[in-house]
C-alpha cells in the first residue's frame, strides 16, 4: 500500500498557544480576519483573496464549534468541525495561517497576532468591529471589505434542506 504524506497546507493550521512562535516569520504587513466559514463558498474565498491582497500575509481565526453554537446560527451549527474547517481553510493559497479562538469574540487574539490589517466582511461596520479601536490606536488599518456575490451559507444550506 502506497504511504501519503501530509499535505504542507496542514502546517499553516497553529493552535493558538503556538501561534506567537509563527508570527515573527509572516511577511508584513499582517491581515487578520475571522468567522465561522462553515461551508466555504465563493463569497468567502473572493472575500480572503480580497483580504490577502491588503497585506504581506493572511491570519484567519476560526471559532470553535462551542462558538459558533453561542452565536445562535442553529442548533446544528457549525456543520463542518473545526478541524475539517481548518483544514479547508489552510488549502487556500491567499491563507498564511488558520488559528481558533473559543470565545465570543476574537480580541484576544488579536492583541496577541497584533495585525497591521483588521478586515471583516461587508456586513461589519469599521467601527463595530471587535479589535478596530486597538488596530487603529497602533496605526493600523481597518476594512469593511464588500460583498461582490450574493451568496452565505445560511442560504446554501436553506436550499440544501428545500426550505
Amino acid at each position: 500500500m502506497q504511504n501519503y504524506p501530509t499535505p504542507d497546507f496542514e502546517q499553516k493550521i497553529v493552535a493558538p498557544a503556538d501561534l506567537a512562535a509563527h508570527l515573527a516569520a509572516l511577511p508584513k504587513p499582517v491581515v487578520f480576519t475571522n468567522g465561522c466559514f462553515d461551508i466555504l463558498h465563493r463569497g468567502h474565498v473572493t472575500y480572503l483573496a480580497q483580504a490577502r491582497a491588503l497585506g504581506g500575509s493572511l491570519v484567519v481565526a476560526l471559532n470553535t464549534d462551542a462558538s459558533v453554537r453561542r452565536l445562535g446560527k442553529g442548533d446544528d451549527r457549525p456543520i463542518n468541525p473545526l478541524e475539517n474547517r481548518a483544514a479547508v481553510m489552510a488549502s487556500l493559497e491567499s491563507v498564511t495561517l488558520v488559528t481558533w479562538f473559543d470565545e465570543d469574540t476574537p480580541l484576544n487574539l488579536i492583541e496577541m497576532v497584533q495585525p497591521d490589517v483588521l478586515v471583516k466582511g461587508g456586513d461589519w461596520a469599521p467601527e463595530a468591529m471587535v479589535g478596530s479601536r486597538e488596530v487603529l490606536a497602533r496605526g493600523g488599518a481597518v476594512h469593511s471589505i464588500p460583498f461582490r456575490f450574493a451568496t452565505s451559507t445560511t442560504q446554501t444550506l436553506q436550499k440544501i434542506r428545500g426550505a
